[in-house]
């Protein structure tokens, strides 16, 4: 199949379907027959982008040029000059003052989408992942040749450094940043691990790469050990991982009679080997220094930290550890620079990010796209719009531990730093969408359920915090709760961040704070009128206190 060069959305808004968008869909339709472009053009129609003066839109990628308004009798100039000489049509393009911040900013942006831009997903689908021949190809293992071959490992680590890649497991903790540090450590051992133990809810981008690109992984992890002086690796996958597990393992044999692991590699003097450990199911392991206490065998329970990984890891060495995401963006960033790198994304928040759409839209699946874009684009562009028509309430980001975005916040450019000066958090990828069936108290209520089972149980605030917060939000879901529950609930989410050991419980409390931020009154009608007004939870009578 024949991939498109280009793709044209048509707004289909009620207003832009009053002003004539199904007879421009129509006329592009035509027009592009006509030019015989019907195998290199996508065409499609697309909900909700912001309400301006310039309906019906038409947006063509990779460009992101935005033309309106558009009337049938434009389209033929439109479609000759753009599609089929490449041209813009500078006449046709509406005006930026029209337009609404979000849309304003969306033109500006370089940049297309997934299928002609794919970073961390660029071979997955297309090459035979069990094929090491078929990776050398599409330029597999070149990076790695490069950096031993003309690069010191003080290069690549600034390269990485200007890059501005930034960690994809949630955190966004700068990469070169932590490279340097395990770098700088002086050590007769250091270790390199890629956190494969994908376990938040939701979540399974980490999958895809692992099982349509597993040499990527031994590829990225072989230049982070060159770079600051490890020469072994371990990736921690997670157990229910059968196919990830057996792909990785059929690399690394691979990669080990091409040269490209074990002595030696590319007739030089440095080494690495890699080992593949399976997780056991436990949720806490996704937290890096739980994950080492289970490579060593010992009970998967986060350390208490300082020390921190880059000084005391795994056997007390100097450790890297990486999310699988995170190193995917490796090789590519070598390859084509850090410039290149930056040419993607927002200034603070450079690259692509891999999302997991999930809920009540019409299309779910994987996505990777451009660091900054807002819910609303996801869901317009890429999920094809609400299901049945319904309205977007929130979408809960990053499996667990994300945060619950409200409609409000669905134009704030979804990278690091514009997310969290708006208060919430990006997390590690999936994207809940939810319409306005979804009951706010029943969704913290699942959350805080799972936190409390998946709880190691080494601390008290964790253990005893998320089974509180849970007691308490089933007694909101059953109208048998106070006013007074709700400043329990706000003090609990607080102490469960300040005083809990780890992730795991310091992000147990993030829907307590945004349930209460950002829908009180939601939940203020359980306990004070005894309703859900989603219609979801079952309300009971209140029990006499004796």
């Amino acid at each position: 199949m024949k991939m498109a060069r280009s793709m044209v959305l048509v707004s289909s808004d009620p207003i832009s379907m009053q002003l004539g968008a199904q007879e421009v869909f129509q006329a592009l339709q035509d027009q592009i027959k006509a030019f015989g472009l019907e195998d290199e053009i996508s065409l499609t129609m697309v909900g909700d982008v912001g309400r301006h003066d310039a309906l019906p839109l038409v947006i063509v990628y990779p460009e992101a040029v935005i033309y309106g308004p558009v009337t049938p009798e434009k389209v033929p100039y439109l479609v000759e000059e753009h599609l089929y000489k490449g041209r813009i049509a500078e006449e046709l393009v509406a005006s930026v003052r029209e337009l609404s911040g979000r849309i304003a900013w969306l033109h500006a942006r370089k940049g297309t989408l997934p299928a002609e831009q794919r970073i961390v997903l660029r071979r997955a689908g297309i090459i035979d992942p069990t094929s090491i021949e078929e990776y050398i190809l599409h330029d597999g293992y070149m990076a790695l040749g490069k950096v031993l071959t003309s690069m010191t490992p003080e290069e690549v680590i600034e390269e990485v450094k200007k890059s501005g890649l930034r960690g994809r497991g949630g955190a966004g903790f700068p990469t070169g940043s932590k490279w340097g540090f395990v770098a700088r450590e002086k050590s007769d051992k250091k270790y390199i691990i890629c956190n494969a133990d994908e376990s938040e809810p939701g979540t399974f981008k980490d999958r895809l790469i692992l099982e349509g690109d597993p040499h990527s992984m031994i590829e990225a992890m072989a230049i982070a050990g060159y770079a600051v002086g490890a020469d072994e690796g371990y990736i921690y996958v997670r157990g229910e991982y059968l196919l990830a597990q057996e792909r990785l393992k059929k690399a690394i044999q691979d990669a080990h009679e091409m040269g490209f692991l074990g002595k030696n590699i590319f007739g030089t003097d440095f080494n690495f080997e890699i080992h593949i450990h399976a997780g056991a199911g436990a949720y806490i392991c996704g937290e890096e220094t739980a994950l080492i206490e289970s490579i060593e065998g010992k009970r998967g329970q986060p350390r208490s930290r300082p020390p921190y990984p880059t000084t005391f890891g795994l056997w007390g060495k100097p450790t890297v550890i990486n999310n699988v995401e995170t190193l995917a963006n490796i090789p590519p960033i070598i390859n084509n620079g850090a410039d290149w790198y930056r040419s993607f994304g927002t200034p603070s928040s450079p690259g692509t990010k891999v999302y997991t759409v999930l809920g009540n839209v019409n299309v779910t699946g994987l996505i990777e796209v451009p660091m900054g874009i807002t819910l609303r684009e996801v869901i317009a562009i890429y999920a094809k719009g609400m299901k049945d028509g319904s309205n977007f309430k929130l979408a809960q980001t990053g499996g667990s531990s994300g945060s619950i975005i409200p409609a409000s916040l669905q134009d704030t450019p979804m990278d690091f730093d514009s997310y969290a000066k708006a208060g919430v958090s990006l997390g590690s990828g999936a994207l809940l969408i939810c319409n306005e069936d979804t009951c706010v108290v029943d969704l913290a209520k699942v959350l805080l359920n799972f936190f409390r089972v998946e709880s190691c149980g080494k601390c008290n605030p964790c253990r005893i915090g998320s089974q509180r917060a849970w007691e308490m939000l089933d007694k909101i879901s059953k109208g048998q709760a106070s006013l007074s529950d709700l400043d329990k609930l706000a003090e609990l989410s607080e102490n469960l961040y300040m005083l809990s050991n780890c992730g795991l419980g310091q992000t147990a409390g993030t829907p307590l704070r945004d349930i209460l931020n950002y829908f009180r009154a939601e939940v203020e009608a359980h306990i004070r009128l005894k309703i859900c007004p989603a219609g979801v939870c079952k309300m009971e009578e209140m029990i006499p206190q004796p």
